[in-house]
């Protein structure tokens, strides 16, 4: 949705996209060196936070310069981002758009992160973080992948794609029916397992999950509604309706305690049968609902909303 002519469209808007702390693409995380000892941080890297992780961007708008953005906009994680920033520093984000989120983790949720981390660190090659040099922990990290990715789908993308086909070539036709997968699901997850781990780290996939299970707007509070009480954004709030790892009820508990702020939003549960995945997918229905939100709410300037706030 990045592009000429497109929902974020680059002959209108300059687009920054920073990678998190704790990652390992390009960011500092547990698998950069520490210079007071020249070998990666692994677990002697901190705790982070999705606010942290905010603060870091915001950093990086300091040091190019930008006072306050025009949006800030993020799925899923990058949802949360978009919440935190928009919350904690009200006075740089004039518009937010979270997709596909919610204000705090579930507890669902947080049990398959969980269920993701134990099997990293029951793969003996983890040895307690400090793996680097030596072999990753692939086993664990592609069976957490493999967790994690079916909580992106949807029973519907499932069947259709799936349904009870068996694999050829393996179990299925006389081979062990354990080590080798019968049903063509199993051989797409083991898959997506094995890629993924070649293009990320272990320690990260640990400091990653914990950081978004940390996650809560209004800590200790049963609603929502007070986490908003300082903001001044207006927001663009969607979601998915067969979206199950954050469900449309959640982003509508969002827009209630935004409305409950006197706080202008707009919401639009966009109808999908790729579950979580669909705000990766659905793109051609998202472009004109934030294409026309950019342009509309952008050109807004100080009113009561604003809280005093003169945007320019």
């Amino acid at each position: 949705m990045i592009g000429p002519g497109k929902a974020f469209d680059t002959t209108r808007y300059f687009v920054v996209c920073a990678n998190v702390i704790g990652g390992c693409k390009g960011s500092t995380g547990p698998s950069s060196v520490d210079p007071s000892s020249g070998v990666p941080y692994s677990l002697r890297f901190p705790l982070i936070t999705i606010g942290d992780m905010v603060n870091a961007q915001l950093a990086l708008l300091d040091h190019l310069g930008i006072e306050r953005v025009l949006a800030a906009t993020g799925g899923s994680m990058g949802g949360f981002q978009v919440l935190q920033f928009a919350v904690s520093h009200p006075e740089r984000c004039k518009l937010a758009i979270p997709i596909a989120t919610a204000g705090r983790q579930s507890a669902q949720n947080i049990a398959f992160n969980e269920i993701g981390r134990q099997a990293i660190l029951a793969d003996p090659r983890w040895n307690k973080g400090d793996y680097y040099g030596s072999e990753s922990p692939v086993d664990g990290l592609s069976i957490a992948r493999m967790v994690g990715h079916v909580t992106y789908l949807s029973d519907d993308t499932l069947r259709k794609k799936f349904g009870r086909k068996t694999k050829d070539g393996t179990s299925a036709n006389g081979g062990n029916p354990f080590v080798e997968p019968y049903f063509e699901v199993e051989s797409y997850l083991r898959y997506k397992g094995s890629t993924f781990t070649k293009r990320f780290d272990a320690n990260s996939y640990l400091y990653i999950t914990r950081a978004i299970d940390l996650f809560d707007l209004a800590p200790g509070c049963d609603s929502l509604e007070g986490a908003f009480r300082e903001c001044r954004s207006r927001f663009l709030v969607l979601s998915f309706s067969s979206d199950w790892l954050y469900p449309p009820y959640q982003s509508q508990e969002l827009v209630e305690a935004i409305s409950a702020n006197g706080l202008a939003v707009e919401y639009h549960m966009i109808e999908s049968t790729y579950g979580h995945d669909a705000f990766l997918l659905e793109s051609e229905k998202m472009e004109d609902i934030i294409s026309r939100f950019l342009i509309l709410e952008g050109r807004k300037k100080y009113n009561e909303v604003d809280r005093g706030y003169p945007y320019s």
